[in-house]
């Protein structure tokens, strides 16, 4: 290629990498592990920007034209933001489903009250919610599992092509199932701790019948919180295994994959 044919090329480069960049840039921002909000902002940027280098070269063909007007090609980029918040999103979700179920075990145990900062679960969590987020982060960056939200960006461009109508319905449904697969592998997770809170909410509460000058709350609540840590500590490995199950099956399924 010449200094002329580059030089005639290089507006339609800029655009394709700015169009693609608005759908692989929104996606890893929210993805879990890359996009995790302890990652300095600069290393998500490079991710992103690595990402588009690798599939601009077998995109660049099917992508469109540049709009001939300024509201046409916001309008197609808005498309491609909100295809990575779409991906990266049902991705995110999946992936706070051990948050989500140790958040639950803190409040069955009695550790709700100790709360952290997290961005990803609200302003203050649960300590034990809080080490869920980590964990999770964890998990998917040492088993290699960010490498299926990544193939589904890839593969999205097949599903939703650049450039063509955004998929309201399908995108709304596909939230709508994240949400409940999200709340039905929690509870599964916190299941063991709901039947340890009813079991020791029915003793204290037959120890109070039995012996009611016994301040049965303050002398059962230390109890409550060690047991229950023993409990975690107790089933962890298999309640990891569990989520992990269950990530690669959800992640498998994403627009692209599944």
């Amino acid at each position: 290629m010449t200094e002329a044919e580059f030089l005639t090329a290089l507006p339609v480069l800029a655009f394709q990498i700015v169009l693609v960049f608005a759908r692989l840039g929104a996606a890893v921002m929210l993805l879990p592990g890359l996009g995790e909000s302890e990652a300095p902002a600069p290393l998500r940027l490079g991710i992103g920007l690595a990402t588009v280098l690798l599939l601009l070269p077998g995109l660049s063909a099917s992508l469109p034209a540049a709009p001939d007007s300024v509201p046409g090609t916001v309008r197609l980029l808005a498309i491609e933001v909100l295809a990575g918040l779409w991906i990266g999103g049902l991705a995110r979700l999946a992936a706070m489903t051990l948050a989500v179920a140790l958040q639950t075990v803190a409040a069955l145990i009695g550790l709700a009250s100790v709360l952290v900062p997290d961005a990803q679960m609200g302003a203050q969590s649960a300590a034990l919610g809080r080490l869920g987020s980590l964990a999770a982060a964890v998990l998917v960056l040492s088993s290699g599992l960010y490498a299926l939200p990544l193939r589904a960006l890839a593969e999205s461009y097949a599903v939703l092509p650049a450039g063509a109508p955004w998929p309201a319905g399908e995108a709304v449904e596909a939230w709508v199932a994240a949400g409940s697969a999200l709340l039905e592998v929690a509870l599964r997770l916190a299941g063991p701790f709901v039947l340890g809170a009813v079991l020791v909410n029915l003793a204290m509460g037959l120890l109070a019948r039995v012996a009611p000058q016994v301040q049965v709350q303050i002398v059962a609540a230390p109890g409550q919180i060690l047991a229950g840590l023993a409990l975690l500590a107790l089933l962890a490995p298999p309640l990891l295994g569990t989520f992990l199950e269950a990530l690669r099956a959800a992640w498998a399924a994403l627009p692209g994959l599944g």
